[in-house]
């Protein structure tokens, strides 16, 4: 119980921690790694959208899996902390930076409720040359600029 406690706390302060944490720098990632990166996010964000719990789990890396343990736990827990991924109005891909060495997709976001975010999608690179999301950060922004 201390465990799930303290995860939601990480998936609650994380999002305002990260971005002020953390070093930014253009990303060095080639154009057709973006591209795949792309398709990837896209792919999850629409089997949240179809309420597809395996389709969306399994573009998930394999610690975001572990962490959660089943696509129905993690389906779960976007639909109570990530309603702007869940049942975005508006999708804008925006750069990849990375932040501490690790390739992150910036996806702005008009959430359900009319509100803009930026989504921050930390990527993994697999074995096999694959892209998976190894987890996601939402940043409240102002002007929808961001």
């Amino acid at each position: 119980m201390k465990r799930a406690a303290t995860l939601i706390l990480l998936l609650i302060f994380a999002p305002l921690i990260l971005p002020v944490a953390a070093q930014t720098m253009p990303s060095t990632v080639g154009e057709a790694d973006k591209v795949e990166i792309r398709k990837v996010i896209e792919e999850q964000l629409g089997a949240f959208q179809r309420d597809d719990a395996q389709a969306a789990f399994a573009q998930a890396s394999p610690n975001i899996q572990a962490m959660f343990q089943t696509p129905d736990r993690f389906m779960s827990m976007v639909r109570g902390g990530y309603q702007p991924v869940y049942r975005p109005r508006q999708v804008e891909f925006r750069d990849i930076i990375d932040i501490d060495g690790t390739p992150t997709q910036k996806v702005f976001i008009i959430g359900p409720d009319g509100a803009p975010v930026m989504a921050l999608y930390p990527m993994e690179q697999q074995a096999d040359g694959t892209w998976k999301i190894s987890g996601c950060y939402l940043v409240p922004t102002g002007d929808g600029m961001a």
